[in-house]
């Protein structure tokens, strides 16, 4: 690995491992957000302390992260984009600050997408959304979206990315596994559903 590539993943894990939900809900006095819900430090779970606002700057936070590593690295370590979007995606998802228990990756892979490859970004915030919008299920939204990715990358002839984004997918895919338990046992909650 040279040393371009080294300075890329470790920049990328640097802004990745900025965890945004819990540094917003602590700012705005919600306390820890891992303290409610499923423990995430994502908008779904930040979803919980009952603001719309904290969740939505989460997710637009962990996706900025996730496409300014790929910006940086565009711009300063040309080549090394992949390694940067890698760093990115394992820091929010392993963060050191937080004893490599971070979120799930759906908006910081959103994120790094936009500026590697805008089509499948669009793409995958359309089945994200799309399917927030039919089933109410997160989980199911996320690992949909992030299957979408190397999809894409296949249909549209970028084979160079294809390994990175499926390795990324399954990233992603991995730390829902609690998610898919719950999901074949039916207990899956829904967004905005209220608890009994």
């Amino acid at each position: 690995m040279s040393r371009e590539m080294m300075v890329a993943l470790l920049i990328g894990y640097l802004l990745g491992s900025i965890p945004f939900g819990l540094v917003l809900t602590r700012l705005a006095g919600r306390g820890d957000v891992r303290d409610i819900g499923s423990g995430n430090i994502g908008a779904t779970n930040v979803l919980r302390t009952g603001s719309k606002g904290l969740a939505a700057a989460t997710l637009l936070l962990d996706a900025l992260k996730g496409a300014a590593a790929v910006l940086i690295a565009e711009r300063w370590l040309p080549g090394a984009e992949r390694y940067a979007a890698a760093g990115a995606l394992v820091g929010h998802l392993y963060p050191v600050w937080l004893h490599f228990r971070g979120g799930k990756g759906v908006a910081t892979f959103l994120g790094i997408l936009v500026p590697l490859l805008p089509a499948a970004a669009a793409v995958y915030a359309g089945v994200w959304l799309g399917l927030l919008l039919l089933a109410r299920i997160s989980s199911v939204a996320g690992i949909a979206a992030a299957a979408s990715a190397p999809a894409s990358a296949a249909l549209l002839g970028r084979t160079d990315l294809l390994p990175t984004l499926a390795g990324f997918a399954l990233l992603v895919i991995w730390k829902h596994k609690a998610n898919l338990t719950r999901l074949r046992a039916g207990t899956e909650p829904r967004v905005g559903a209220r608890k009994g």
